[in-house]
């Protein structure tokens, strides 16, 4: 390999280096293992010196690629000194062989954590001494802590092997000289060039592309992961590498700037070839450096940390992180590019073999044909092609009517064409965004009933999409620094427009079964389309991104055809796109101020129909695993208490009333009992109670509270699972305390449950009984069963002393490190507005083992009694809304007081309440439990 650009003779002296190890060689004559033990100092601080001169060499050029050769250069010459002293010293025969880099070390590049792939390649003749020799070298490479691919094969082998192993084939084609008898690797050179890869080129493309496909299902199949793999990932190195690869093999090309003269890529082309690969070496270089190993996996721990050392700093609305892996989404974009059209170019100059290509694409064999309604576009081989090249110069808006002639006949796109449509996105300026039919065309796009999620895919990865909406450009390949959101901006929009064609077409009743059925009584379908679409179009900016985005709502809706009338209402939908989710999720539903502060703000039962779906969409359209039936049983609840209330159904029976006539229907379920049970059970509940739950689970309540008492149980649990809900639901009764839920919560902490809702009541005789819901963690309901079970024994246990708290969430939290990579700051609402009998107190911060027991513990220090909560995660926050009194059941209205329960608060949730951990309450209610029933009395409220 030459390197004559980059600056070597600081990483190693290989002249004092190779008289060092000969001199330790000579010193040991006759004695291998003395000879080893003399080199392996030697040769591993030379390594560990250069490594750190390399090191110090990226933090000063910033270059990956030139860091990648320099590891290669200094890997060759410790290989070669190596070599050379068992070939002069020791195994004269060893001069006889050859030993080569293949792999990514064969192309001169080396990250720094890489194994080192190496051929050692024999003559057809060879003696047990050569064998020796290969493992001298490897044995002293394994003792450096190298960790060594390797193979040892005659020149006949190698054909042979490489004709029926298509990975041996593609390493074999990047074998490298390194040292020992180079005209063995010219002669390996020669043979493979001609048995091997003539009149193969289409078999192989067909393998590493089908290859590339695999491997990007497997990481996922989006280049749009917010922790992306920067070697595997879809639009990582490998792809880059997989190009290569085909050029390599179908060219001959030992060099990516000769595909230029090969009219394979454009001068231009190339440069973004060059900038995407040297890009994706630094980052991949700085990670091995950081973490010291091959980790290939962009973290969000490993983000900031990557950011500072490529020097990017913060910017209004985005900090220096996500300006570091917007950069890298759009390097992944660049490279998807530059293999569309690397395929086009293939593909048309290999005409000849179109059968096997055209099978490997998963192409239709069908000759050019017209497509009816257009002579610029013509059909070929099931794919959308240009009639000729000058198409889009003739008439630029053709670019909208290529996307939408392939929608309307469903045809998959010509590589050539995208090509073309790539390389034309100049054409796109403020005429063609303000013309009529280009806006027309784009609508029609948006809104088909067929598939506007892959349409605009298409247009967002040509590069049309952003040139059209500039707006939209802005947030192509945007990252949101958080673990809730999985995607880049642009491509969670377009997820989102997927999943409400979904919805749209019927298909999602079993996951939406109310959106499924209001979606065909939506009648303004545009102006939700168009603002699922630009619902977080403004993510990025300084200002609220749903205030934003109204904004640019206002001035494109009309451009895009929307009356005055459709564009207040995108603009609507989107300023309030989060509302109906944050109501549902953190706040108490059976609170009549929820319902009607939510009511004010929608108005109208269209309005609320759209935001359901839209919040759907949004939510769906976030990762994998963030959509469950818990919240779409929220959305469900909050949109039919809203319903009623905007249709004038919601009762003006008094709450007294409205209790009685509940206590008379429990009574009446309990047909079956005694009079005197159906007296004392029915009398156990207090209004909150009677007025929320549902009448199924008074009655299912009322059995368990009976079979607890006639058991004598004085603490007894209770399991029901909801798989469509995704929910576990768990009952406790058990006396009254203070800080039962705290317990409750630690208890499952303790048990690795997390917390989705808790309704807290106290019964009349002055028992608790709470109902905690958990996100279900398997699906089937026996597995479920079971570990509801096992939850609730921690709850049992915990609280009756069997078990200390302190311990279990010890034993929990062992090994798990706090999560410092997402600087959450810690704020405390306190709001007296948002019910009429309750003060409402709104935690957010970042999310820990047992952080619900702390916060709920001091609550109940602070002498509030909490009558509700509300437990939120949204990745590595968590919002958690509580509902609570004073202890004579009034709103917490002091100034001071307020102030000193934001502080306590803040305390904990920031980590620092020691002595809460410390004395944190186990066995609360054991002297209670032995009491019995009759003997409580009422400690809150």
């Amino acid at each position: 390999m030459t390197t004559p650009d980059l600056d070597l003779s600081e990483i190693l002296d290989v002249a004092a280096l190779t008289e060092e190890c000969g001199q330790a060689v000579r010193a040991n004559s006759g004695k291998l293992l003395e000879m080893r033990s003399a080199l392996l100092p030697i040769l591993r601080a030379a390594s560990t010196q250069g490594r750190e001169r390399v090191k110090a060499q990226l933090f000063a050029d910033g270059s990956g690629i030139r860091c990648a050769q320099r590891l290669s250069w200094l890997q060759d010459r410790i290989i070669t000194i190596i070599f050379d002293c068992a070939a002069t010293q020791i195994y004269r025969d060893a001069a006889k062989i050859a030993v080569s880099a293949v792999g990514g070390y064969g192309r001169g590049t080396l990250a720094p954590g890489s194994d080192i792939d190496l051929l050692f390649v024999l003559p057809a003749k060879f003696t047990p001494d050569m064998h020796k020799a290969v493992e001298f070298v490897l044995y002293l490479l394994w003792d450096m802590g190298f960790k060594v691919g390797h193979a040892t094969r005659t020149i006949e082998e190698c054909i042979r092997l490489s004709k029926t192993d298509m990975t041996i084939r593609t390493a074999i084609l990047e074998t490298r000289y390194v040292c020992g008898r180079e005209e063995l690797v010219r002669e390996l050179h020669q043979r493979f060039d001609h048995d091997v890869t003539r009149d193969t080129a289409p078999e192989f493309i067909a393998a590493k592309l089908a290859e590339r496909d695999e491997r990007h299902r497997k990481s996922g199949d989006s280049r749009y992961l917010v922790e992306p793999n920067v070697k595997e990932g879809k639009g990582g190195l490998r792809d880059l590498q997989t190009l290569f690869w085909i050029a390599k093999y179908k060219y001959h090309v030992r060099d990516a700037g000769e595909l230029v003269k090969l009219g394979v890529l454009s001068r231009q082309e190339l440069r973004l070839f060059q900038k995407a690969d040297d890009f994706l070496w630094a980052v991949r270089c700085h990670m091995h450096f950081l973490t010291g190993k091959p980790e290939e996996r962009l973290s969000f721990d490993l983000q900031p940390e990557i950011a500072r050392s490529l020097g990017y700093q913060p910017r209004p609305g985005l900090s220096a992180v996500e300006r570091f892996m917007k950069h890298y989404f759009l390097v992944a974009k660049d490279v998807g590019d530059l293999t569309r059209i690397f395929c086009a170019t293939l593909e048309e100059q290999q005409a000849k073999a179109a059968p096997v290509l055209t099978a490997m694409l998963g192409r239709f064999a069908n000759r050019p044909r017209k497509i009816p309604g257009t002579i610029e576009f013509i059909e070929d081989r099931g794919r959308i092609a240009l009639a000729d090249k000058d198409v889009f110069k003739r008439d630029p808006i053709s670019i909208m009517r290529f996307f939408h002639v392939a929608d309307i006949n469903g045809l998959e796109f010509h590589p050539d064409a995208l090509k073309i449509v790539t390389r034309s996105l100049s054409l796109i300026d403020n005429d063609f965004r303000e013309n009529e039919e280009a806006n027309r065309l784009f609508l029609s796009m948006l809104t088909a009933r067929r598939q506007p999620g892959q349409i605009l895919r298409r247009m967002n990865e040509s590069g049309v999409l952003g040139r059209f909406i500039p707006e939209f450009g802005k947030i192509v390949s945007m990252m949101q620094f958080n673990m809730y959101h999985h995607y880049t901006v642009d491509e969670h929009l377009i997820r989102s427009v997927e999943v409400l064609s979904e919805i749209d077409e019927g298909k999602a009743e079993d996951i939406h079964p109310l959106a499924a059925t209001l979606m065909p009584g939506v009648e303004d379908r545009d102006s939700l389309y168009v603002a699922v679409l630009l619902h977080d179009i403004a993510k990025g900016r300084q200002e609220d991104h749903s205030v934003a985005g109204a904004r640019v709502a206002r001035k494109l809706c009309p451009r895009l055809g929307l009356s005055p009338k459709q564009t207040e209402l995108v603009a609507w939908l989107i300023d309030e796109h989060l509302t109906m989710s944050m109501v549902a999720q953190t706040r108490d539903m059976h609170d009549r101020k929820t319902i009607s502060d939510f009511a004010e703000k929608v108005q109208s039962l269209d309005r609320l129909k759209m935001l359901l779906i839209l919040t759907i969409c949004d939510i769906r359209a976030v990762g994998p695993g963030v959509w469950n039936g818990w919240k779409g049983q929220l959305l469900r609840t909050l949109y039919y208490e809203t319903e009623l209330l905007l249709s004038g159904g919601f009762s003006e029976v008094s709450r007294k009333d409205r209790a009685k006539y509940a206590a008379e229907q429990l009574s009446k379920a309990l047909g079956d009992w005694s009079d005197k049970d159906r007296a004392m059970y029915t009398k156990l509940h207090y209004e909150p109670y009677l007025l929320t739950v549902p009448l199924e689970d008074q009655v299912r309540h009322a059995h368990f509270i009976r079979d607890a008492d006639s058991a004598e149980k004085g603490l007894a649990t209770m399991v029901r699972t909801h798989s469509f809900h995704a929910i576990t639901e768990i009952t406790v009764l058990a006396p009254d305390h203070p800080r039962l839920l705290s317990v409750i919560a630690g208890a499952c902490a303790a048990a690795g449950a997390n917390i989705a809702d808790a309704q807290i009541y106290t019964t009349s005789d002055g028992r608790a009984l709470d109902t905690i819901l958990v996100n279900r963690e398997f699906p089937i309901d026996e597995d479920e069963m079971r570990r509801g079970a096992t939850i609730s024994k921690m709850i049992e246990d915990v609280l009756s002393g069997r078990k200390r708290l302190p311990e279990v969430i010890a034993t929990r939290s062992k090994g798990k490190k706090g999560n410092k990579t997402f600087p959450v700051q810690p704020h405390v609402t306190i709001s007296n507005t948002l019910s009429n009998k309750f003060t409402v107190v709104e935690v957010e911060c970042l999310d820990r083992i047992g952080l619900l027991a702390e916060v709920t513990a001091v609550l109940s220090d602070l002498s509030l009694d909490i009558q509700s909560a509300r437990i939120t995660t949204f990745g590595e926050k968590v919002i958690d809304t509580f509902y609570v009194t004073d202890l004579i059941g009034q709103k917490v209205t002091n100034e001071n007081r307020q102030a000193s329960i934001i502080a306590r608060l803040k305390t904990v949730m920031a980590g620092q309440a020691d002595e809460f951990r410390d004395n944190m309450p186990s066995g609360i209610i054991a002297q209670q439990v032995q009491k019995g029933p009759v003997a409580q009395k009422k400690v809150r409220a």
